[in-house]
């Protein structure tokens, strides 16, 4: 199987007839439940590295979070272009959850412009750092402040992502606000 089609199979498993094994062992609703978590674990991690850093004044582990930062940034993409086709394949299960699926969307376009955005302040103040044994404290406490906004943001639409198929944590009717 060409990858192309390995990769666009929006067929679910269940529904297939052919043999588990002539089947791909992923799809990119797998895939987006697999990178979801590094950009939401990645920012989370990052700030509170980030802030031990401020407090102790310490540049490397500063450095150490804003890369955390960028690859948290570049993992979103993969995360936001592959839940659309996560979307078609839950559509057709039992129960209407395009009314979970849609706060959910929202929120992740907001959470992606976040993730971007702190993504490249990291990157602007490691660039304002190189050479330097120190990083500026300007964009370390802005980017301190991104991040926080951020994390919020990301565990917000994780948990809404979560509600998609887990009933167990619905609380009661769709939101889309925290």
């Amino acid at each position: 199987m060409p990858l192309s089609q390995w990769m666009s199979n929006t067929q679910g498993a269940r529904e297939s007839t052919e043999p588990a094994f002539r089947r791909p062992f992923m799809n990119l609703a797998h895939l987006h439940i697999l990178v979801n978590h590094i950009p939401v674990l990645g920012v989370a991690l990052g700030l509170v590295v980030l802030a031990g850093a401020a407090v102790r004044h310490h540049t490397f582990l500063a450095r150490c979070a804003l890369v955390l930062f960028v690859i948290s940034a570049l993992a979103a993409i993969p995360t936001y272009l592959t839940g659309e086709p996560a979307e078609d394949l839950v559509e057709g299960a039992a129960g209407d959850i395009e009314a979970w699926v849609e706060p959910h969307e929202e929120s992740a376009f907001v959470s992606l412009g976040l993730v971007e955005t702190l993504g490249v302040l990291s990157l602007i103040g490691l660039w304002m750092g190189r050479g330097s044994p120190t990083l500026p404290r300007g964009i370390i406490g802005l980017t301190l402040v991104a991040a926080a906004i951020t994390a919020g943001s990301l565990a917000w639409t994780a948990n809404l992502g979560g509600q998609i198929r887990h009933t167990e944590i619905r609380g009661g009717p769709p939101s889309s606000q925290p």
